[in-house]
């Protein structure tokens, strides 16, 4: 990493910092203890979901106007103008969900019912983290040190991945993440899909679900981008950029230059499922340093899952080894 992106980090930790004690700041002490947790619970700290129910921290819906506006605030930082645009696309499915599911549907389907939570003090001399999180959202931020940044894993889904009726017919939350992973395989030729097809019938979920590390729950299979010719490897690398540009510029070339070191020729796409539009399906990009996981199967394939997960450093696992080796 040079020294600009160092520079660059560093900045977006700064904002994140600032960002964070401003919220923390506007909150009264009920709030503030909901907010507020130990960094050094690892598990609650590493218990993420995407799923619809109760989390730790403080929801939307308990916080006034002005402290919606900084919770808002510091998850713009943390995202690019793109990723929250995609964010808040999301977050808007919920009530259109709840239409669809009527008086019949299991869950609370609620704008309000996303939750922000703080481990450790912002701004001192320890490690410190943030999570917002809420039905298909997760965004977790492990600071080291001041100015290094984990940003993973960044979790975004959508139910309905197309809406279908009324007046948001045709919005897409997460069209990217469908149409360049259709491209892309639509794109190989019979020799190369036979290598990428590793199942006729698509998994009902991401297989790495919401596990805290990414173990042996994924493998490099599918298609190298060795094996790829020059168009076959821009549309991986935009299909990869995609997941990326979710974070904010800085954090995102950070991200990018441990790919390039890693070769990307060793970068793998792997298929499951049905290659029409409509049809189930799954995939998945997996380096030796991270993975991007991509499920449509629920709701009639009407139902994303997409995740972005760092094999080294999710919730800052690698940040935190190296500072404690150091500081110790």
């Amino acid at each position: 990493m040079d020294l600009k992106q160092i520079y660059r980090e560093a900045e977006s930790a700064k904002c994140m910092t600032e960002a964070a004690l401003a919220f923390l700041g506007a909150l009264n002490a009920d709030q503030r203890a909901k907010t507020c947790l130990d960094f050094a619970d690892e598990t609650l700290r590493q218990e993420w979901y995407y799923i619809p129910r109760e989390r730790a921290g403080l929801p939307l819906k308990e916080m006034d106007t002005r402290q919606r506006q900084l919770a808002h605030q510091l998850v713009a930082t943390g995202l690019s103008a793109a990723g929250y645009t995609k964010a808040q696309t999301i977050i808007s499915l919920e009530p259109i969900l709840g239409q669809l599911e009527g008086k019949e549907g299991r869950f609370a389907r609620d704008p309000e019912l996303y939750y922000l939570s703080v481990f450790g003090t912002p701004g001192g001399a320890d490690p410190w983290s943030w999570r917002f999180e809420g039905h298909h959202i997760s965004l977790n931020y492990t600071l080291v040190a001041g100015s290094m940044i984990g940003p993973t894993p960044t979790f975004f889904g959508a139910n309905p991945a197309q809406v279908r009726h009324g007046e948001q017919a045709g919005l897409r939350a997460l069209k990217e993440e469908e149409d360049l992973g259709r491209q892309l395989i639509v794109e190989l030729d019979a020799s190369q899909r036979q290598v990428a097809l590793i199942s006729a019938e698509a998994p009902s979920d991401i297989l790495t679900r919401n596990v805290p590390q990414v173990g042996d729950e994924v493998k490099p299979e599918g298609l190298t981008g060795a094996g790829m010719n020059t168009a076959q490897r821009q549309v991986m690398q935009a299909l990869i950029e995609v997941y990326l540009h979710r974070l904010p510029e800085e954090l995102a070339g950070v991200e990018w230059s441990k790919l390039e070191k890693a070769d990307l020729g060793a970068v793998r796409f792997a298929w499951a499922g049905g290659l029409e539009r409509g049809q189930p399906h799954y995939y998945r990009v997996q380096g030796p340093t991270f993975v991007a996981e991509y499920d449509n199967t629920q709701n009639d394939a009407n139902h994303i899952h997409a995740v972005w997960r760092d094999l080294e450093n999710d919730f800052g696992a690698d940040l935190l080894r190296r500072h404690y080796q150091q500081s110790h």
